[in-house]
């Protein structure tokens, strides 16, 4: 069985009867969405969405920073008058 990371799960056909009733019955937290009791999707709040693409974001940021500290020596000085 596929492990489901929500403590609230109601299958697609349950979400589409009442999906106002669910969000308020989640009160912010995850729900799993299943199909065939098997997670299909997850419905999660737009704040922790847009925490999650942050923290993606920010964790991409430092990887091409470190890759480019490497590599400094060859960085070329450069006057940003000259830009």
């Amino acid at each position: 069985m596929e492990h489901i990371y929500a403590n609230l799960t109601v299958s697609i056909s349950e979400f589409k009867k009442s999906p106002t009733a669910l969000l308020d019955k989640a009160s912010g937290e995850p729900v799993a969405l299943l199909n065939h009791n098997k997670p299909t999707a997850y419905l999660i709040p737009a704040e922790l969405y847009e925490q999650i693409i942050e923290a993606l974001d920010d964790k991409y940021l430092l990887e091409l920073a470190t890759i480019r500290l490497k590599d400094k020596e060859k960085a070329i000085a450069v006057n940003l008058n000259d830009l």
